[in-house]
């Protein structure tokens, strides 16, 4: 079991979103939070409501000297991050023709290289302390992907194997680290604006407040891997099937058009 309570516990994303849902459930616990967000507004909310439980950092994930720096900062501020959660994550919801180079390039960025970065630069510390939590916030979408997330579902399953292959090493190399994956299907925060799904009893968008607290359970309880909704684990024995059915049965679902009125939002919003 993971506790909360005591705990330093740093968010990427908590600005907003399920970051700063995720936030307020570990205060509520008596944790506290190392906030990190690139918008400096949500910041200065999330610090000014809990002025003692926690300190904020403006931090551009798309940068790895920006992330290594904040990194630093931390490290010198409050000596240690017990548990990490590598919340943060953009979308364009593109074609792959209609992105830009750009746009590829920061969704990469933020969704997985900046996992390297804060883990490289608190895994030592949880190894000396002996414990120590790494969340991993992957999506629905690195098990079965749609049209027009080319970028962000490549980005998902890397984070998803990203964690894998951490949790791996750890066991192997007998550190007592513990790693939680969180795999959601489309969470209405703003985030995913216009998304449709064919069958809501089946693949609901899911509400953000669930899913923090799903979370916060998953972390507590040591579950290495938190998939929504459960529906999305038939992805798995799908894929024994022969590719054409495959994409048949995701066309039945609504899987391959629930991005065709995507919206979304600013990612700096």
């Amino acid at each position: 079991m993971s506790e909360i309570a005591g705990q330093n516990v740093l968010i990427t994303g908590a600005g907003s979103g399920i970051g700063r849902l995720l936030a307020d459930r570990v205060v509520e616990r008596g944790g506290f939070v190392i906030a990190w967000d690139i918008n400096q507004d949500a910041l200065a909310e999330l610090a000014a409501a809990y002025p003692d439980q926690v300190a904020s950092y403006q931090v551009d994930l798309a940068s790895k000297e920006d992330t290594q720096i904040a990194a630093q900062r931390v490290v010198l501020d409050y000596g240690r991050v017990d548990i990490l959660v590598n919340n943060a994550g953009i979308v364009d919801g593109k074609s792959i023709l209609d992105c830009d180079d750009e746009e590829i390039q920061r969704t990469f960025e933020v969704n997985i290289l900046a996992h390297f970065w804060t883990v490289r630069a608190f895994l030592p510390g949880m190894i000396e302390r002996g414990h120590g939590h790494i969340v991993t916030v992957s999506s629905a979408a690195a098990i079965s992907p749609a049209p027009r997330l080319a970028d962000y579902a490549a980005s998902k399953w890397a984070a998803f194997g990203f964690d894998e292959a951490l949790r791996l090493e750890f066991k192997r190399d007998n550190l007592p680290i513990k790693t939680t994956v969180v795999c959601p299907y489309y969470i209405n925060t703003g985030m995913f604006e216009g998304v449709k799904t064919r069958f809501n009893f089946l693949l609901p968008i899911l509400q953000p407040e669930d899913v923090a607290d799903k979370m916060i359970r998953a972390i507590e309880k040591d579950h290495p891997r938190l998939v929504m909704p459960p529906f999305v684990y038939l992805a798995y024995p799908m894929r024994l099937l022969p590719v054409s059915l495959f994409d048949l049965i995701c066309s039945f679902f609504g899987i391959s058009r629930s991005m065709d009125d995507f919206i979304g939002r600013d990612p700096h919003s």
